[in-house]
């Protein structure tokens, strides 16, 4: 059975948002909490949390158990924090799975069926949402390194995958991987007549 980490990018200022995401709340729980709550559902052994803006006020208010990893480049960019994180991962572990904290309809089931995909020998495992990529997403511990060599700016992952089109699993996923970009766009969603968004926008 695969020893797998799991990994919140949780370090934005959200300038559009008005403030840091991982502190704004959702269905009464920080979106932070719940992020850190669906890896440990889905089957992740430890969860790491990277923090930059609001990092104080973070981890004061959280309420799940979190390896904070504190990202001093946030603003600098999705890749630092990615990069922070995959290095921060412990050598005990023989994958990750990352997720962001801006989407809090991701459900832990996602993230079962990404370890499930990697227990059948994927070494790549991407949630996909009606045909579209999406979070969560696993990582073997090989290709760790090759990942945060590859992200720059606001690209995280994304060059890899491209360049390695073989290794990536596909795997559908329930959920709605909506990002939240703006208070409406968090109101929007405890509005059941909104249809759900499937494709990230950030």
């Amino acid at each position: 059975m695969k020893n797998t980490a799991g990994l919140v990018l949780a370090a934005g200022a959200g300038r559009r948002f008005g403030g840091p995401k991982a502190l704004a709340e959702f269905d009464g729980r920080s979106l932070l909490d719940r992020a850190v709550a669906t890896l440990h559902a889905g089957g992740c052994r430890q969860v790491l949390a990277v923090l930059g803006a609001g990092a104080e006020q973070a981890l004061a208010a959280a309420t799940e158990a979190f390896t904070p990893v504190l990202n001093r480049r946030w603003g600098q960019g999705l890749a630092t924090s990615l990069k922070a994180g995959l290095a921060a991962v412990p050598e005990r572990y023989d994958g990750v799975v990352v997720t962001l904290v801006d989407q809090p309809r991701i459900v832990p089931e996602a993230v079962r069926l990404v370890i499930a995909a990697a227990e059948e020998g994927a070494s790549v495992a991407v949630a996909t949402y009606e045909g579209r990529r999406g979070h969560p997403m696993y990582f073997a511990r090989e290709h760790l390194d090759a990942i945060a060599a590859g992200a720059s700016g606001d690209r995280g992952a994304r060059d890899f995958l491209a360049a390695h089109p073989r290794l990536v699993r596909e795997v559908p996923c329930p959920g709605d991987p909506l990002d939240v970009d703006t208070p409406e766009d968090l109101a929007a969603l405890i509005r059941p007549t909104s249809p759900p968004n499937l494709v990230g926008r950030s």
